[in-house]
């Protein structure tokens, strides 16, 4: 693709406009259209934000020609069927975490735009930050030998409102499709595959979904990874490697600018890296570069492991007793 690369965001609300905020500080990223289910409010965001146009309906962003990647930033249950739309539309998809509710609407998004020959990727723009590619490069030059442990936390506590997405069955609510999944996705990144053995324990509310969880995936190597997840109870939000021969600590690790790496003997080494905009630049630049080179997925967050990391919340969630009205 020559010259800038239009995006159209589907989707009006929070995550939509800090998305655009991202889109902003890529110069060769341009805001093409957005799309809402309410025209007032689609104008509204292609106003605030510098889009070229605004459409009152999903369908309308995604036959809009001028449009050649779309930001899918709905609800967790519309993520599959928006999904779809669009790549039936022949738009190529970054989607929201979490990428789906369940590992079979995953498998299907995956399907079809591999038979469409289209760009697609889940949304988890923490992989991007470059504080946490340097913590790939740590672990891939084997700075800390093999990485034994993992434990990492995100947790949260939101005023209770069982009509809100955090806490509706209807939404997918519960910590687990919110915030765990990023402890999830940095246990994959770590160890470089899925787990062979699984064990969840989670506190339900009234509403039924998990208000806190706190889940083991144990590895065939003996590796494991200690996470937890909240969104009633307030945890540092830090993460911690473990390996043979040293460990690394990620501050804030969902959206790190700084990592540290300790190995014995040795004065720790900290990494300092602001984010450049809000960070969710990052992960749009990567799908820029991608579909200038002509690929149908992102190496940093390939969608055999997307499919892994949903079929691992999907045991994690049967194990807490936790199931969703449209399953």
């Amino acid at each position: 693709m020559a010259g800038s690369i239009r995006w159209g965001i589907l989707g009006a609300g929070n995550i939509a406009k800090q998305f655009a905020r991202g889109l902003a500080v890529l110069p060769e990223a341009e805001l093409a259209a957005v799309g809402s289910r309410s025209a007032d409010k689609a104008a509204a965001f292609a106003q605030e934000f510098g889009a070229t146009r605004s459409h009152g309906s999903y369908e309308a962003l995604a036959a809009d020609p001028a449009v050649d990647v779309i930001y899918v930033a709905t609800p967790h249950p519309m993520h599959h069927g928006d999904t779809l739309r669009c790549l039936r539309a022949g738009k190529a998809v970054l989607c929201e975490k979490p990428f789906a509710v369940n590992a079979a609407q995953a498998r299907e998004m995956i399907a079809v735009a591999r038979e469409q020959r289209l760009f697609l990727m889940e949304a988890m723009w923490t992989r991007f930050l470059p504080a946490v590619r340097q913590v790939a490069t740590w672990l891939g030059e084997g700075r800390i030998g093999e990485p034994r442990m993992l434990t990492a936390d995100f947790g949260f506590r939101a005023g209770f409102n069982p009509a809100g997405r955090l806490f509706d069955p209807q939404l997918a609510g519960g910590s687990l499709l919110d915030v765990g999944v990023y402890c999830v996705s940095l246990a994959f990144l770590v160890f470089g595959g899925r787990p062979d053995r699984t064990a969840a324990l989670g506190s339900l509310g009234e509403t039924g979904v998990d208000e806190q969880a706190g889940f083991l995936l144990g590895y065939p190597g003996g590796e494991l990874a200690v996470l937890s997840s909240a969104v009633r109870t307030n945890t540092p939000q830090e993460a911690r490697i473990d390996g043979t021969a040293g460990r690394i600590r990620i501050d804030a690790f969902w959206h790190a600018t700084r990592a540290t790496l300790e190995v014995g003997g040795q004065p720790p080494e900290t990494v300092e890296l602001p984010l450049e905009g809000n960070g969710y630049n990052y992960q749009a630049a990567a799908v820029m570069a991608a579909l200038r080179a002509g690929q149908t997925e992102c190496a940093v967050m390939p969608l055999d492991e997307t499919l892994a990391i949903a079929e691992t919340l999907d045991a994690l969630r049967a194990q807490m007793g936790v199931r969703y009205p449209m399953e």
